[in-house]
């Protein structure tokens, strides 16, 4: 009689385990991660899948290009493909076979070009500078989103999109939005250099493009120039240490890389000093230095300037060389 009651037991434990019911994988469950997120034209893509509620180690999983099976294997969880030109766009599906079902993923990759440009807004450059004005500490520096995004359309208006700004990968939410194509900051002298990135997508979210840049800090320089009566100042060419001047001379002082950007404004203060001996100049440019040999007097004398910004404490630039008369 127990056995035949243990017996029922059993088949009803049995009978209430087949009724339960098959928790199927949902297909929100399984992740794709593409790398890069916004390729470029002809760039290599990685798509791999994720899932922390299916083993994808154990399964079939099959990778199309454009409707092809390109790549099937168990646990073939990644794939790598190259994107197409600018656009054009590549469809991806991918098929994952699970014990209660297949699923289905599609990805698209519809590459996009970016290009970021920076300026140093209030770094000093002297005339006919060739090179580019570098930030300093405490500097304002402005960098420009320039996203090339075509379609069967045409290139997307790049004030037509929304951009997602990013400094030392910190979210800039008030920097960010509708037509925000530039970004605007004052670096830290605390820092050597700032990562500014951007998203541009479309206002559909169907197109987007992104691009980072390091963005380092220089330290202010100043060089001295010969100023010619006739020819002006001689920019070509540095005054080297022990420089030989004869009768009078006037030396121009370019300081590179300085703020603010107009070296006349009072934040700028210019020390001269001649054998550290600091020297009044009288009705000239604070940039320049008039000097005189005596007849019969020959030597060498140590020729210095400072200039610091009152401003900013950590903008301060010297330079010194000897000369002889």
């Amino acid at each position: 009689m127990k056995s035949k009651s243990l017996l029922i037991c059993l088949l009803a434990i049995f009978a209430f385990t087949l009724a339960m019911p098959v928790w199927a994988v949902e297909p929100s469950s399984i992740l794709v991660n593409m790398a890069p997120e916004n390729p470029a034209p002809l760039e290599n893509t990685v798509i791999s899948l994720k899932s922390f509620s299916a083993n994808l180690d154990s399964i079939l999983i099959s990778w199309f290009i454009n409707g092809k099976n390109v790549s099937s294997g168990i646990g073939k969880k990644s794939f790598s493909v190259t994107a197409p030109t600018i656009g054009s766009e590549t469809s991806i599906f991918v098929s994952i076979f699970l014990p209660d079902g297949k699923i289905e993923k599609r990805i698209v990759i519809r590459p996009s070009v970016m290009v970021l440009l920076w300026q140093a807004n209030d770094s000093y450059v002297p005339p006919f500078y060739k090179g580019k004005a570098l930030p300093v500490a405490d500097s304002e520096i402005k960098v420009v989103a320039m996203p090339e995004i075509k379609t069967v359309g045409g290139l997307i208006d790049s004030k037509n999109m929304t951009y997602s700004w990013k400094k030392d990968y910190n979210n800039m939410s008030e920097d960010s939005g509708y037509g925000k194509n530039f970004f605007i900051y004052i670096n830290d002298y605390l820092e050597n250099s700032n990562n500014i990135g951007v998203i541009a997508s479309t206002t559909d979210q169907k197109y987007s493009s992104e691009a980072n840049i390091n963005i380092g800090i220089a330290l202010p320089k100043i060089f001295f120039y010969k100023k010619d009566n006739g020819l002006g100042t001689i920019w070509e060419q540095t005054l080297k240490d022990r420089h030989k001047i004869q009768d009078d001379e006037v030396i121009v002082a370019a300081p590179y890389f300085i703020t603010p950007k107009d070296i006349r404004n009072p934040t700028l203060i210019f020390n001269w000093l001649i054998n550290n001996n600091p020297i009044n100049i009288q009705n000239f440019p604070k940039n320049l230095i008039p000097l005189r040999t005596q007849a019969g007097i020959s030597g060498v004398s140590s020729l210095k300037l400072q200039i610091e910004n009152k401003n900013k404490i950590f903008q301060t630039a010297s330079k010194e060389i000897n000369i002889e008369f």
